[in-house]
């Protein structure tokens, strides 16, 4: 008896210390972050959905077990994790989180750490997109990214950018990458109308183990971007910012003439108005307008946004209210746009049953310059500004009748800035356009390592576009026809674009022993594009009724002038998709190797049947040597190489939309007039049925490290592209009714490195100062083409064994000292002043495309609350034609006439200036070989001071009394100056060659940022 109740007392005693070990006790302590108090810190107990949030100052209490662990979360500091000992107080000091391999990495349809990521990829996190004062998300990436060229060439509000990742991948199809918005693929870079303060992360995958799994459209890369969410059991935060700014002109170096300058140099050519005043009146002159002045201004820029975020035990959400308005630096230009945004992420409480919603809606109001790029001086208001004689007033300006008469008297475009005047005041180009895009996921376990999961999206945009010429105008006046009373025109198009995405998938996750894990997955996705347009103008308004886009003052059609007033109507409809299935599977092994790959079936509406299907796949692998133990004690905290090979698809093969070369395998016939008259079809089209995707086939080794007690971090690219079965034409014999046929023939290859480099000069102090520098180097070469033929334009061409779209030049040899005619050389290196543009042109070496080099540095500070950064962005190795300064030094008598130009003018040959760079006044070959020699192609690189910004984020104790957990007021400028030899506004442009587009602006803003 005696020994069973010692048994009993003992299983007894046992059991009472399990049940004192597992009881509940109150933790609590203060979570800190540079010595202060951090309010909205995450903490969670691991494994459960038990969790609470720091307060005001910073102090926080949980209910937990002995040996459970804590985990404290905060966005963009790194998380930690602690097991609950004897102690009931845990204090913890947050850090800012410099761990990049233990960051989550976007992969394709995964995500995963940068630890077990095989994949070369960069992510710009939110802190670097929000706040900043561009309309569009995309020019806040340029710098950032090694490997990605951004160049907008327009400073029109909400103006597109050219985006390439790691060169040109195609001569005539698709060049930029694929995006991806919260899951929905976009057919193009239209983001005018999405509010960048919405975006948590932007995500650049690279190399084929990250974008082949998109198949038919991941060959030019995928840019993946997610937009902000809430986080579980969080109290309501609401966060408001409000920037507010000037836009201004960039200087030019064009060095133009004031007005005495001007009438003098008409003076010394013996033409216009300056020919008939003396020396003593052409000196008492006392007209001189800047018309970069009348035509540009400083724009007012103002983004506002509001959001709220708030999360229960099963459920969060993000919500956001923005506005967002910046008037263009150009007369009648500038965006307005309202958006919307509501992100829900939600959970059942057994954790099984995973569920998200995402929806946006934007609506945007663009008022956009006309005629851009062209030389229509009488449309083009930026041509205008700066060409436009400076000694003619604007308050000579009264109506259009009154430019009608000055034009018919002497037959000259003087009084041009007068006629933009009057197209100001009387011509609307204004786009109006609802975007909205929404989308829905799910996932249930439906066993212990299996889950299943389905998403939907959707990219809806609907644009109508008014263009109006009011009757009364000059153009309209001018452009009459004989006997035609009533000029002008309305142009009114809409558009609407309906893209669905839908993803079936099934997933395999299981650990093994604690040391291998396989992550497997298979998929079906299906794309359905649509897209309706329809057009119409109307020729001919009275007015005395007239009224943009009102539909008023058409005059009727009448049979009897059937040139006149004839309305005019146009309509499309083209539906486009896609029909995949796929699959992926990785595999890890103690988070010291890893493989991947994956397979990818596509098949695209725009091939024949039997070349609809087409196969992607890739491989991968990593090794993080830093985990052997033969590293123990080394210099690297982390050590990663990771290498890639496999391949994807372009089936843009015409160009970026996806509706674009519907009916490439068909051969079409179109009606004409037939024999004596009589209707009858004839080829429009010969068909070709063995038409097949581009292909890019790319390899790619990479290395990521830390050293110095992660102090320095960097990642090192190495890669390779090529693209195959490129879409050209080739010749082929006119029995078949053409002289061509586009097929899949010739070879390009992209060749590069890259480098990401971070490092923290001062870290662990109340100062903290970062640099980082990212660069890239790019080469590009022409490996094959149909039957070797060169493919020629007019300056530049496209050769076997050359960068593609080399400058093909006749060069410049100077001034002929003996007459002041431009000398240039033929093809054999003769002197001569009038070369053969078909013979004597030449490879230069040189290409406008994409730059060989490109990146950016910069550098963050902080201290005691106060942050200064800086980002620099350059280009090197790019050249471009620059007609503006060809238009402005040209020597044309005519020229002279009508416009103003630049001071280089005085320095034309003359008698006594043999010497010179500027050809004679009126020599006969002064503008003959303008777009055909390298006389203007002019090294484009450039080094700008992209971004900066400083400010001040008030510290915790001085808030205390007020309502706001955190406030913080900073300034900021884009494109602060820029260093170049080119000397036009900017050098930034995705055009071979710029005539007047639309500046790049300065912007200076003040911001203020309030949390509650």
């Amino acid at each position: 008896m005696k020994t069973n109740f010692k048994w009993i007392y003992a299983l007894f005693l046992v059991m009472f210390v399990q049940f004192s070990f597992a009881q509940s006790k109150t933790v609590s302590g203060t979570i800190l972050q540079d010595g202060q108090p951090l309010p909205g810190v995450s903490v969670v107990i691991k494994g459960t959905n038990s969790g609470t949030q720091s307060d005001f100052d910073g102090n926080y209490s949980i209910k937990a077990d002995v040996g459970q662990t804590l985990v404290f979360s905060y966005v963009s500091l790194k998380t930690q994790s602690i097991v609950v000992g004897q102690s009931n107080t845990i204090n913890v000091t947050m850090t800012d989180d410099v761990d990049q391999l233990e960051g989550v990495v976007v992969q394709a349809y995964r995500t995963t750490t940068r630890e077990k990521s095989n994949i070369a990829s960069t992510t710009v996190s939110s802190k670097s997109i929000e706040a900043r004062p561009n309309a569009s998300f995309i020019q806040t990436l340029q710098g950032q990214v090694p490997g990605l060229n951004i160049s907008s060439g327009s400073g029109q509000p909400g103006g597109g950018s050219q985006v390439i990742l790691r060169g040109i991948g195609s001569i005539n199809g698709k060049v930029e990458p694929l995006f991806i918005i919260d899951g929905m693929p976009l057919d193009a870079d239209n983001f005018r109308s999405i509010n960048p303060d919405d975006i948590e992360s932007v995500t650049v995958l690279k190399d084929a183990g990250a974008t082949s799994l998109y198949g038919s459209r991941g060959a030019n890369g995928v840019i993946v971007v997610n937009t902000k969410k809430g986080t579980f059991e969080a109290s309501l935060n609401v966060k408001y910012t409000v920037t507010s700014g000037f836009t201004t002109l960039q200087e030019n170096r064009y060095n133009m003439m004031d007005a005495r300058q001007h009438l003098t140099l008409q003076k010394t050519a013996g033409v216009g108005r300056g020919n008939t005043l003396t020396n003593e009146e052409i000196q008492a002159y006392d007209i001189n307008t800047n018309w970069l002045d009348y035509f540009f201004r400083t724009g007012v820029t103002q983004n506002h946004v509001l959001g709220l975020t708030s999360g229960s035990k099963n459920l969060n959400s993000y919500t956001s209210f923005s506005y967002f308005d910046q008037e263009g630096i150009l007369i009648n230009t500038g965006l307005k746009r309202f958006t919307l945004r509501n992100n829900l992420t939600g959970k059942s409480a057994n954790d099984k049953f995973n569920y998200s919603t995402n929806f946006t809606a934007n609506f945007s109001i663009s008022d956009e310059a006309p005629n851009l790029g062209t030389g229509a001086i009488n449309r083009n208001y930026v041509l205008g500004a700066n060409l436009s004689a400076p000694f003619i007033s604007p308050d000579e300006y009264q109506s259009g009748s009154q430019l009608l008469a000055l034009y018919q008297g002497d037959g000259t475009l003087l009084y041009t800035p007068l006629m933009l005047i009057d197209q100001s005041k009387q011509f609307v180009n204004r786009r109006d356009e609802f975007k909205l895009i929404a989308g829905a996921t799910a996932s249930y376990k439906i066993a212990k390592d299996f889950t299943l999961g389905t998403s939907i999206g959707t990219d809806y945009t609907h644009t109508s576009l008014l263009t109006y010429e009011d009757p009364r105008q000059f153009n309209a006046l001018l452009f009459r026809g004989n006997g035609q009373e009533f000029g002008g025109f309305q142009d009114f198009l809409t558009q609407r674009n309906f893209g669905i995405n839908a993803n079936t998938r099934l997933n395999y996750n299981k650990t093994i022993n604690q040391k291998h894990t396989i992550d497997a997955s298979v998929y079906t996705e299906y794309y359905k594009a649509h897209l309706l347009q329809f057009n119409t103008r109307q020729n001919g308004l009275n007015p005395k009724q007239a009224s943009p886009g009102a539909g008023t003052g058409y005059v009727p059609f009448n049979p009897a002038t059937p040139n006149f007033y004839r309305p005019t109507t146009g309509a499309s409809k083209i539906d486009a998709g896609l029909f995949s299935y796929f699959g992926q599977a990785d595999y890890d092994y103690d988070s010291k190797y890893g493989f991947g790959a994956s397979i990818r079936r596509d098949a695209s509406y725009r091939f024949a049947a039997t070349n609809r299907w087409g196969t992607f796949w890739s491989i991968s692998g990593r090794w993080n040597v830093s985990k052997e133990a033969f590293m123990d004690g080394s210099i690297f905290d982390v050590l990663k190489l990771r290498a890639s090979y496999g391949t994807a698809g372009n089936q843009n093969i015409t160009g970026e939309t996806i509706f674009g070369g519907t009916n490439l395998s068909r051969t079409l016939y179109n009606a004409g007039a037939g024999y004596a008259g009589g209707t009858g079809l004839g080829l429009a089209q010969l068909g070709n049925f063995g038409l097949i995707w581009e292909t890019i086939a790319q390899a790619n080794v990479g290395v990521d490290f830390e050293m110095m007690e992660k102090r320095l971090r960097g990642t090192v690219d190495l890669y390779q592209k090529s693209t195959d079965d490129l879409y050209l034409s080739v010749p082929i014999s006119l029995i078949y009714g053409q002289g061509s046929l586009n097929a899949n023939t010739g070879n390009m290859t992209n060749t590069g490195v890259e480098v990401l480099l971070q490092y923290d000069i001062f870290r662990d102090t109340d100062f903290k100062l970062s640099v980082n520098f990212n660069g890239s180097f790019n080469r590009n070469r022409v490996n094959e083409l149909p039957n070797g033929e060169e493919i020629k334009a007019l300056n530049t061409t496209v050769k076997e064994g050359h960068v593609l779209n080399e400058w093909f030049l006749i060069p410049f040899a100077g001034v002929n000292p003996s007459n002041g005619n431009l000398l240039y050389l033929d093809i054999n290196g003769n002197l001569t002043e009038n070369p053969n543009p078909d013979t004597d042109r030449r490879y230069t070496g040189k290409t406008g495309s994409v730059p060989v080099f490109q990146g950016g540095f910069g550098f963050d500070a902080s201290y005691k609350g106060f942050f200064f950064n800086t980002l620099f962005s350059y280009v090197g190795d790019i050249y471009r034609l620059d007609y503006d300064l060809a238009g402005v030094q040209s020597t044309v008598v005519n020229d002279i006439l009508q416009f103003n130009g630049s001071t280089d003018l005085f320095q034309v040959w003359t008698p006594d200036n043999r010497t010179t760079f500027m050809p004679a006044l009126g020599a006969p070959n002064g503008s003959t070989y303008t777009a055909t020699s390298d006389r203007y192609l002019t090294d484009a690189s450039f080094l700008r001071l992209r971004f900066t910004t400083i400010g001040y984020t008030f510290q915790k104790e001085m808030l205390k009394k007020t309502p706001f957990t955190n406030i913080k007021a900073f300034a900021q400028a884009e494109n602060l100056f820029t260093f170049s030899k080119w000397r036009g506004w900017d050098a930034e442009s995705p055009r071979f060659a710029d005539q007047y587009q639309y500046p790049t602006p300065k912007i200076i803003s003040l911001g203020l940022e309030l949390q509650f």
